[in-house]
């Protein structure tokens, strides 16, 4: 939504600008990472300039590095937020998954370039052009996630953004 992409750009700028913050953690609320954009919002006009895809940039291009806790579900918009991110840390039960093909679409926020660099083309294709959901498990071994774990993926994560 709107107000989660806003939530997004200022909370990085204002952790960017901040140099009492050493490391950024995103996370999704009530066990779910993000299930991705809301279609509804396409058919209606761009609000105050705000697009995913440079919101996504935005948390590439930070200089502290970024860690997202994954949990339940990343798909679409939600896996591209990650895909930005430095680190990926999934609960064992999270799916991951560039759905959009099946209603027609492709991602527009530029996981069709980030998935190929991160997992290689042949996999990132199969993904992008299925729009099948993997498991945390598939995604650990093609390289889509840095870690999973069965334990509480937000405290795992902010261990990492720490070590890191």
């Amino acid at each position: 939504s709107l107000a989660v992409l806003q939530a997004l750009e200022d909370g990085l700028k204002k952790a960017d600008a901040d140099p009492s913050v050493k490391a950024v953690m995103i996370c999704g609320e009530n066990g779910k990472f993000s299930a991705g954009a809301d279609i509804r919002g396409f058919s209606s006009p761009e609000s105050r300039g705000i697009a995913l895809g440079p919101i996504v940039s935005l948390i590439e291009s930070s200089e502290k590095p970024v860690v997202a806790a994954i949990e339940g579900i990343a798909l679409g918009g939600g896996l591209e937020v990650a895909l930005g991110c430095h680190y990926r840390i999934a609960h064992v039960k999270a799916r991951m998954g560039l759905p959009e093909v099946t209603i027609g679409l492709l991602p527009g926020a530029e996981g069709t370039q980030r998935l190929p660099r991160l997992i290689g083309v042949p996999a990132a294709l199969d993904m992008i052009t299925t729009g099948k959901h993997i498991p945390a498990t598939e995604a650990l071994k093609l390289g889509l996630v840095d870690e999973i774990v069965e334990e509480n993926t937000t405290e795992a994560a902010i261990r990492l953004a720490n070590k890191v």
